[in-house]
């Protein structure tokens, strides 16, 4: 008689661990002014800022969190990178390894216009759905460093390095970036209006005329990758 074999009991086990790794922060990344719990890798190592654990970051390129949900794409790269971290945490290594939710653009736009509701609703939906698939799959992420680029105390950093991008030329002298004000002017140029447009020349961020992939409908640029048999990704429009 053949014997039948009992079904793994996935959702008993795996969500019992799932917990505890949660509440007992497992794969929070340590920093040294931070109070060691008992169930954290580094408990019983007598570590100060003179001994402290070689670091490794595994970034994952953070997912636009679609109503649809996870796609098979989603853990096959998240998969890798986990392997990584874990690998890493097992030869003494404080890794950091976060997850976040890239929530801006057309999608969101989009999917806001379609529904008739706010894309802050729709998106926060979605992220806690993305979250929970996220965490069901066991994957160690450092939740404590969620972030969310719809979040002002997110894009204010954006901002603040896009700033630091204009106000900032190539000095090939030093190779490496400087204050725009400490750019010198070739002497045959006379007029502020000269100078000026050769200073906005060597911005590492700056305006200049270029063809471009102008969508009507959605009203905005789209690169390459957005634009499939001459219409936009998103939506389908002619561009």
């Amino acid at each position: 008689m053949a014997t039948i074999k009992k079904q793994y009991p996935f959702d008993v086990i795996e969500s019992k661990w799932q917990r505890l790794w949660d509440e007992n922060n497992t794969f929070h990344a340590w920093n040294p002014n931070e109070e060691k719990v008992p169930q954290h890798p580094f408990w019983k190592r007598h570590i100060n800022e003179s001994t402290l654990p070689p670091k490794y970051y595994v970034l994952d390129m953070f997912p636009y969190p679609s109503g649809a949900g996870l796609h098979v794409g989603h853990p096959e790269g998240y998969t890798a990178t986990d392997i990584l971290a874990r690998y890493h945490r097992a030869k003494g290594y404080n890794v950091l390894h976060p997850m976040g939710w890239d929530a801006f653009g057309l999608p969101a736009e989009q999917y806001a216009i379609k529904t008739g509701q706010h894309p802050r609703i729709t998106t926060e939906a979605n992220v806690n759905n993305f979250r929970r698939q996220i965490k069901s799959l066991g994957f160690s992420y450092d939740w404590k460093r969620e972030v969310n680029t719809t979040d002002p105390h997110y894009f204010k950093w954006t901002q603040w390095i896009f700033l630091k991008i204009y106000n900032s030329w190539f000095n090939p002298q030093t190779q490496k970036a400087e204050p725009i004000t400490t750019l010198t002017y070739p002497p045959e140029l006379k007029t502020e209006e000269e100078k000026r447009a050769y200073r906005d020349s060597k911005r590492l961020a700056y305006v200049a005329e270029a063809p471009v992939n102008w969508c009507p409908k959605l009203g905005t640029v789209l690169a390459n990758e957005e634009v499939v048999d001459g219409k936009s990704e998103v939506g389908g429009f002619p561009v």
